[in-house]
């Protein structure tokens, strides 16, 4: 059985990834040429699936449990 968070879209995964490198919401949507409210969406997927409630919980988390973050 899969863990919740190993279920994170290709999208979520390329967030999350410049949220583990520091990069802010604005950068985060300048780098992916999205909105920030676009990159807030997908932070708050993230949160529910790894049951945390903010950026610095779920980079923790991504670590934690070795999750692939998908690479460029």
């Amino acid at each position: 059985m899969r863990k919740k968070e190993e279920n994170i879209t290709y999208r979520e995964s390329e967030v999350l990834k410049l949220v583990v490198q520091g990069y802010s919401n604005k950068e985060i949507a300048e780098k992916l040429f999205i909105t920030h409210h676009t990159v807030k969406a997908h932070l708050s997927q993230i949160y529910k699936k790894f049951g945390v409630t903010n950026r610095t919980a779920a980079a923790i988390k991504a670590k934690e449990n070795d999750i692939t973050l998908h690479q460029d």
